[in-house]
């Protein structure tokens, strides 16, 4: 990263930096870059979290542990500013070790999570299974900014985002399409790599636009898995909701790098914005 990405509060890099304050105590900043409107990003979140987790392992020893799974439940959104993260080893293990780690702001418990560390894989996967879908956006594809139906998407300060209009027929007024999504992300600043992955796994508008349900769709619970270190260049996200139960919605994401690898799938439990 040069001189002047390392300054800018928008590059991932700098926004997701973890301070440790020892006994397994760490402080960073949500930072308004990372944000929807006056929340910040879950997916974000789930990043920042996962710096944690292995800055405190490094700290006992193991310099090249990488987060493999983490799964967070969102108790209380916290505000733009600085947070404090409680980590607690839960267990050490030769292929995964497990840190609970929670988000605590003003005294309050914000999110709360669980890391597993390991290795990612680096050998060619024996067989996978991946919907087709172009490596990077087409001229057509939508860049995502500034006001937006959820608020302001100020995440494309720090990254590049494209939708597939051909999947957001929200865009245009219908109200009717299957409430599923294309996307293409890559960061402004730096390469991506497995926390910024994280980030892709829910940088997605809710579905649920597609049906008409506008406004800001709370992540109740989230789960997202690393299966590879991402290649340079375009991040593909694929989204689905298999059901919406009144004001409860699924929402499945399929992150594909560059290479056409699978590098992570995230599922998360929101509620939907009333009709």
């Amino acid at each position: 990263m040069s001189t002047v990405e390392a300054q800018d509060p928008a590059a991932f890099e700098v926004a997701c930096a973890v301070r440790s304050l020892g006994d397994g105590t760490l402080t960073a900043d949500l930072r308004q870059e990372w944000s929807i409107g006056h929340h910040p990003h879950g997916g974000f979140l789930l990043s920042l979290i996962a710096k944690a987790a292995v800055a405190v392992l490094a700290e006992h020893g193991d310099p090249a542990a990488e987060p493999l799974v983490v799964s967070a439940e969102f108790l209380r959104p916290p505000a733009i500013g600085p947070v404090l993260l409680r980590t607690d080893l839960r267990k050490v293990g030769r292929r995964a070790t497990v840190v609970a780690v929670r988000l605590e702001q003003r005294g309050r418990s914000c999110v709360e999570a669980t890391v597993t560390a390991g290795r990612l894989p680096i050998r060619r996967p024996e067989w996978t299974d991946l919907n087709p879908m172009p490596a990077e956006p087409p001229p057509r594809a939508i860049p995502l900014g500034g006001d937006t139906a959820e608020g302001a998407f100020n995440l494309a300060k720090g990254c590049d985002v494209r939708l597939d209009p051909a999947t957001a027929g929200y865009l245009t007024g219908r109200t009717g399409d299957p409430p599923r999504l294309r996307l293409w992300v890559r960061p402004r600043h730096g390469l991506p790599d497995p926390y910024f992955v994280l980030l892709a796994g829910d940088i997605n508008p809710p579905v649920v636009f597609n049906l008409g349900r506008f406004g800001w769709a709370p992540t109740v619970q989230l789960t997202a898995m690393l299966r590879a270190r991402p290649a340079t260049g375009w991040l593909r996200v694929q989204v689905e909701c298999r059901s919406m139960h009144e004001s409860w919605f699924d929402s499945d994401a399929t992150v594909i790098d560059s290479a056409g690898r699978l590098v992570c799938q995230a599922r998360q439990l929101a509620l939907a914005p009333a009709p």
